[in-house]
């Protein structure tokens, strides 16, 4: 195998900013490479996107959700950083002083939306908004949520964390 076959292959070599070595059956490659298979950088890429804005604070509550649970964290807007725990089967978000979730904001409708548990899952459905309720930048009615997913409602933007016990077996399976 020549050394860009290497390099191609995701080997040590020049790619990697290092230069490869010889070892003394000529293989070329890192005399101490790991072989165990890993990620393309892309992949690692985005998978280290869902977390680069998580704090090791807002980390350790993602880690202890129970299953059926989740965590809503404001990225944007007027409570930046305020944490929701959906917890139960209808979680209701809006302006009104009663909602289980109140975003004080004229941006916020009276009964915005709603987060619905069905099990471990969550979706998140719009009440008829004035303003309407948006999944990852489009404008929906309802929409299934996956983790890292980013809910606006008005000009709060919350981005969606599941209960990491939740997501083990979809990772195994």
């Amino acid at each position: 195998m020549a050394d860009t076959d290497i390099s191609q292959a995701g080997g040590a070599g020049e790619a990697d900013g290092e230069s490869p070595t010889t070892s003394s059956n000529g293989v070329v490659g890192d005399a101490t490479a790991d072989t165990t298979i890993g990620f393309s950088r892309e992949a690692a890429a985005q998978l280290t996107a869902v977390d680069a804005d998580i704090t090791a604070e807002e980390q350790e509550a993602i880690a202890a959700l129970p299953s059926g649970s989740a965590l809503l964290i404001v990225r944007r807007g007027p409570n930046s950083g305020a944490r929701f725990l959906l917890d139960t089967d209808v979680t209701t978000v809006g302006r009104h002083p009663d909602a289980d979730i109140f975003l004080d904001d004229v941006t916020v409708s009276r009964r915005h939306a709603e987060f619905l548990r069905h099990r471990t899952a969550f979706e998140v459905k719009d009440l008829s908004s004035l303003n309407g309720t948006y999944f990852d930048g489009v404008r929906i009615e309802t929409a299934l949520l996956s983790d890292g997913a980013e809910v606006q409602i008005g000009k709060y933007r919350l981005t969606f964390y599941a209960s990491r016990r939740d997501l083990a077996p979809l990772a195994s399976g």
